[in-house]
């Protein structure tokens, strides 16, 4: 009996010895820290044309219409591949495809589908030039955008913006608890970008028209704003 208690009274100061070690290895509850954000926005002239154009077929028999887009397809892309260069004109499909019509009773009455090309580059001449000469297509939509070597340019310059931005406020908000000094805990840093979207074109007398006339169609880039946000939190001391 005196052996068993002995037992159950050490094991009792292992408890406890275990919950103090416990209690003095568990992380302190951060103490002055202030969550905060900051961005740097900068705005930018588009320099990337994306030019989309698109034909449609209809007719009673799937096969021949199927055929007839890439008839139509093929005959742009060939047009299109002989001005295409890396970065100024860069040529890709886009949506190609067949669906069914339906009449009286669900049934399927006829079949109608459509296709895509696009242009896009930073050669606007170049590109809708090459537009105005394709006669088996129309133009669809013309949207615009930032192409990869000026999209860094302007985030470098951004962010940079931003993270200024987040010192000073970190700095102000240290003045104004009281402390003479912060450090960095943590910071994450995104990026994003605003424009108008494409704008689509594809009316029914404009594409007559567009086809007839080997004249380039006039566009022009507007500008978009590329926004860097910083968020993180620092340790005022």
């Amino acid at each position: 009996m005196q052996k068993t208690m002995k037992l159950i009274a050490a094991g009792a100061m292992l408890v406890s010895v275990g919950a103090v070690f416990a209690q003095n290895m568990a992380p302190a509850t951060p103490q002055n820290v202030v969550q905060l954000s900051a961005a740097g926005s900068v705005d930018v002239q588009q320099d990337l044309l994306v030019l989309t154009l698109s034909t449609t077929r209809e007719g009673k028999d799937a096969a021949v219409v199927q055929g007839q887009l890439r008839q139509a397809l093929d005959a742009a892309l060939l047009e299109a591949r002989r001005n295409a260069e890396p970065g100024q004109m860069d040529v890709r499909t886009g949506n190609f495809g067949l669906y069914p019509r339906y009449g009286q009773n669900s049934q399927i009455s006829g079949w109608q589908g459509s296709a895509e090309l696009v242009l896009e580059g930073r050669d606007f001449a170049r590109i809708t030039g090459t537009a105005a000469r394709v006669t088996t297509m129309a133009i669809g939509q013309v949207g615009f955008g930032l192409s990869r070597e000026q999209r860094a340019k302007v985030e470098r310059d951004a962010q940079a913006q931003a993270i200024e931005n987040f010192k000073t406020q970190a700095a102000d908000l240290t003045k104004a608890f009281g402390f003479s000094a912060f450090t960095l805990r943590e910071v994450a840093v995104n990026s994003n970008s605003y424009a108008p979207g494409p704008r689509p074109r594809a009316m029914a007398m404009e594409a007559k028209a567009t086809m007839m006339d080997a004249s380039p169609m006039a566009v022009e880039a507007g500008k978009t704003t590329v926004t860097v946000n910083v968020s993180g939190s620092v340790q005022m001391r």
